[in-house]
Order: structure tokens, then sequence, then C-alpha cells
């Protein structure tokens, strides 16, 4: 069999985040709570969730002293492991490939405040606090024997280790991958930095504090969690109607010399998209629906717009975002905006309208969704868009 042969079907997924985990996830009641030391609005986790990482933690000895990225991208991980039926005990190969754009930003923060107080640095301040630390977890949780590789670009950081994954198996070099995003970022110094930005959200957690393509004052919020995808490369002939695939990854970079890297006309998001659709051998009109990365920035929201509209003009197909509902997770952004693509392939739903004035609402999706496009973006001027759809039967 060619490798050329081969399709990427998604076996299983988990999901953490404000919006819950996996299964008991809500799609329409937005997770957010003003936090206690800031007052900011932040996508955190409810207490269901927060009780299963902590149950997670306890699990072995090892993971107390884990960083949460981490522990996020475990409980998601193991998640998507059993939904796809997957075992440490399978004899298949199996490499993961997970990314952070912040990394280890608890444990970092509490050690430099330790050694800042007493001039000396804990043993285990480096090796728990490197991005390798996040694949190399999943990989040992998972029994991988095949390569662990942790991802850092930014707010397109998951996108990006899920395009690593599709080369390694459409090109044979392995049967079975685990790829996704985690980021753990709702720290004092994180959302200080955010804040300094001039971009977070003026608007209460009760009052949709984010509000992607509402135009205006920026509305960004910072939000927690983690999505791992449990992907297998499959001949044609195997494929099964209501397989799920991850029909390509598209990647896009423009230098601007601006602080963010981003142009008025998002470059980088044109170029992402298009090759998406390229890859997969689709052309615009076959999208039925866009899951923006529209963080609620001004800039962003208008420079994603721009691009949707020089890529798929005159043919917009309907567009949504989750950060109304969960807010801006960064790294895990582009991943957690898949686990919403593939929720509403599964279900054949459309996505509910945002609840405020936004350009996101213009078009409504169509009954029967096939092909779902996910857009992912972050500083530096990278961008990445993830195509994914539903095989129909006959």
């Amino acid at each position: 069999m060619s490798p050329s042969d081969l399709h990427v079907v998604i076996r299983g997924w988990g999901s953490v985040s404000a919006l819950g985990t996996g299964a008991d996830a809500w799609l329409n009641q937005p997770g957010f709570r003003s936090d206690a030391a800031t007052g900011l609005p932040v996508g955190a986790l409810p207490p269901a969730a927060e009780a299963a990482l902590e149950t997670l933690r306890r699990q072995r000895p090892a993971y107390r002293s884990l960083d949460r990225s981490v522990l996020l991208a475990l409980l998601a991980a193991q998640a998507a492991a059993q939904r796809a039926g997957w075992s440490a005990r399978d004899e298949q190969p199996l490499a993961v490939s997970v990314g952070s754009s912040r990394g280890a930003t608890e444990r970092l923060e509490a050690y430099h405040a330790d050694f800042l107080h007493s001039g000396t640095a804990a043993p285990a301040s480096s090796p728990l606090t490197t991005l390798g630390n996040v694949a190399s977890w999943v990989a040992d949780a998972l029994g991988s024997s095949g390569a662990a590789i942790s991802h850092s670009s930014t707010c397109s950081t998951a996108l990006q280790a899920l395009g690593n994954a599709v080369a390694w198996l459409r090109a044979g070099l392995i049967p079975r991958f685990v790829a996704g995003g985690t980021e753990a970022p709702l720290t004092a110094f994180t959302l200080a930095q955010m804040r300094a930005l001039g971009i977070y959200s003026a608007l209460p957690a009760d009052q949709h504090p984010c509000r992607p393509g509402a135009g205006g004052a920026s509305t960004f919020v910072l939000g927690e969690g983690a999505a791992v995808l449990a992907l297998e490369a499959v001949a044609a002939a195997q494929l099964r109607p209501g397989d799920l695939l991850l029909e390509s990854v598209g990647f896009g970079f423009e230098a601007t010399g601006t602080k963010t890297g981003l142009s008025p006309e998002g470059r980088h998001f044109q170029l992402a998209m298009r090759q998406a659709l390229t890859l997969a051998g689709r052309g615009p009109a076959e999208v039925d629906l866009l899951v923006l990365h529209s963080p609620g920035t001004a800039a962003g929201d208008a420079a994603e717009r721009a691009a949707v509209a020089q890529v798929f003009n005159p043919a917009l197909p309907a567009c949504t975002s989750n950060k109304w509902l969960l807010g801006h997770t960064l790294g895990a952004s582009g991943a957690l905006s898949l686990d919403l693509a593939l929720r509403l392939l599964r279900g054949q739903q459309a996505p509910a309208p945002l609840p405020f004035a936004s350009w996101l609402n213009q078009r409504p999706a169509p009954a029967h969704l096939r092909r779902v496009l996910v857009n992912a973006a972050g500083f530096g001027g990278n961008a990445a868009s993830a195509l994914v759809s539903v095989v129909a039967a006959g």
C-alpha cells in the first residue's frame, strides 16, 4: 500500500476546558468566572473537571509534582485513547505530538518565587519546566513506543502538532499518533502579561466577556484547557460511513515586523487555509463551516475576516468560534476548536448563533455538515488550518 493511499482517521478525542470534560462538556453555555485575585473574567475549569484533574494527580506519586499543563494533557490524552479503544498494552506502535505555547507556567512561576525567596533552585525545577515534559509524560501514560514530540508555536501550536502527526501517518512512518495541545495559563504573571497588551475584556464574567467578531473594543479572555486526538492511518478501502477524517493541515507565515506578526489582510491565515484546501484536493465551496480563531481582539478578528473573504469569496461558508464559550486557551486553542468541529460533525448539528451582535452570525450553517475548516494563529506571524470531514454513507 502506497503512503499516498492512506487516510488519517480520528479514532477518538478527549478534551478538558471551562466547558467541562469530554462528553460532559456543554456547547452553548459559557464557562467564565471572575479570577479571585484580579477580578478579570477567565475560562477556568468547572468543579467536576477540577475534581477529575485532582483524581488524576493522585493516581501516581510522580504526577503530584507535574505542572497543570501536563496534567490537562494527560487527562485529555487518556480520554482520547480510551475512546479509540487503545491500551498501553497494544503492540502496534504509537507516537505522541503534544504542544503548549507557554508550557509549565504554574511550576515555573512557583519555582522562581522560591528562588527569589531562598536564593536556591529546587533540583526538580529544570526537568519539570521543560516543554518536552508535556509529550514525554503523555507518551509514558499511553505506553508509546514511538516518538514523543513537544511543539511550541504560540497559539497555533496544537494544529502544528497535528500537522506533524498527519505527515508521519501519511508517510507510513507509524500507524497511530496521539496529538494535540494543552495550556494552563491562569496564573498571576500570565494574566498580567495579557492585561498589559491592552486587549483584555472589560466585560464581567456573566455578560459574555469574550465576543468574537463583535467589533469595537477588544474582548480577549484567557482560558485553560487541553484537547488531544487519537489518529490512525487507514487505507481508503477500510473507511466506513461515519468515520471522521483529518484531511489536511495547512500552514502560513507572514513577517510583518509587528509585535503580533499580523497584517490587516491576514496573509498568514490566507496561506494556511489555501494550503489546507490544496493538500486535501478541495475547493472553497466544499467547506460547510469555518471554526475561526477569532479571539475577540479588534485587529485579530478583522484580519481573519479579511482573509476569509479573500479565500472564500463569493462562496462564504457559515462561521463560528468557541472562544465566547471557553476563552482563548493559547496553544491548546486549535485543538479545542477541532473538538467543537468534531462534535458538530458527529452529531450533525449546526452551531448555536452567538448571543450578541457579531459578523459570525451572518450566515447560518447547513443542516447537514460534511466538512469543517478550523483556524488558529499566534504571535510571530504563524497560522495553521485543519480540515476535518465525515465519511458519507454510500
